[in-house]
Order: structure tokens, then sequence, then C-alpha cells
């Protein structure tokens, strides 16, 4: 029974790794006879790199697609997990594996987006209030900046405070979902390192720019 405990944790992070792997934005730019998102824009194979190439069907199949695949694996291990001992430990797990799938995927040379769509798709499947409340910070802040990648910095600074504050109202705090929650957003910020540098220069592209 001790090996079951330790070999459903695993066998659900892996699941939960490769399905994150799966890139969105190149699959649908290909399926919808799109340019491959990687050889323009910022190069990122993201929802907002897809909104470039002037699809906003595209690009918005990309973000559910890309949230789904954050979403699902914690909201399997929520709504099944118990009988097999798979609880909140195993919902950070599986998260934080979704999530590094998207940065660092398997199918595609390693080679992923920023995560944002992935990392809320997992808020979302820890409650829908925390998820809500972080997708409401990216779209103040992106609707009054016009900067994706601004909005995804401070969504991604408040989502940890915010399931912080929320212990004892909407749920009740797990250390290893803070762990991971704050994991991934320190990996957000890592991973707009270069946005970050743009934003300095104020040569970073709005929303809904096209390709050039």
């Amino acid at each position: 029974m001790d090996s079951l405990s330790v070999a459903y944790p695993a066998l659900a992070t892996v699941a939960a790794y490769l399905l994150g792997s799966l890139s969105f934005a190149v699959i649908v730019s290909h399926v919808m006879g799109l340019n491959d998102p990687r050889t323009y824009g910022s190069k990122n194979p993201g929802a907002t790199n897809v909104l470039r190439s002037g699809s906003k069907k595209a690009a918005v199949v990309t973000l559910l697609l890309d949230a789904a695949k954050g979403w699902l694996p914690v909201a399997l291990v929520q709504w099944y997990g118990k009988p097999y001992g798979l609880e909140a430990g195993t919902m950070a797990l599986v998260g934080l594996g979704a999530f590094l799938g998207h940065l660092y995927p398997v199918f595609f040379r390693f080679e992923g987006g920023k995560g944002v769509a992935t990392a809320l798709g997992v808020l979302m499947g820890v409650h829908w209030a925390l998820g809500l409340a972080t997708l409401l910070t990216w779209i103040l802040i992106a609707f009054f900046f016009r900067y994706s990648s601004l909005a995804a910095l401070v969504a991604s600074v408040f989502a940890p405070l915010y399931y912080v504050f929320g212990d004892g109202l909407a749920w009740y705090m797990d250390g290893a979902l803070l762990f991971s929650i704050s994991l991934m957003s320190l990996l957000l910020i890592y991973r707009h390192a270069e946005n970050i540098g743009r934003l300095a220069r104020g040569t970073e592209s709005r929303l809904g720019k096209k390709k050039t």
C-alpha cells in the first residue's frame, strides 16, 4: 500500500506534465493554416503571440486549451483523487507538472511558452475564486496599460497573496499548494525577463499589435 501511495502521485504528475507539454499555440496554428508562432512577433508559443497573426479565433482557442491543460489535472485530483490518497499535495504536484510541461514541453524540444494561461488554469482548478481574482487582475492591468506582459507580471505577484488572504474565507490554505503557486509565480516572472527589459525601455509590443 505504501508503494501505491507513492506511485499514484508520481503517475498523476507525469501525466499532467505530458498534458502540459502539448503546445496548443503551435498545434492550433498548424490546424488553422497559420504560421508557426515561434517564427514571428515575440516567437513565444502562447495565445498573445498567436493574436499577432491577426486571427482572434486562433488566439482564443489557444488561450482556452492552454488554460484547460492546467485546470484539468488539478480538477481531476480534487474530484476523484481522495479514494486513492491524492489530496492537496498531489494537486500541487500535478498543477506544477502541467505548468512545467508548458514551459519545457517534451514534445517540442523543451521550448515552450511563458505559462500565463496554464498557470491561470491551475489556479482555477485549486478554487474558482482564486482563478477569478487573478484573471480580473490581469484584465484590469491589460485594459488600462495595454501590455499583456505587465498584466501577467502583476497577476503573478498577486496570485500567491490572494491564496494567503483567502485562507479561512474561501478555502483552507495548504503549504504544498502555496509553495506550488509561489514557484509558478517566480517562474512566470523569470520567463518574462526580456519583457521586463522592453517595458523599461518602452519598446514592448502592445496588445492587438499584428506581426510585421
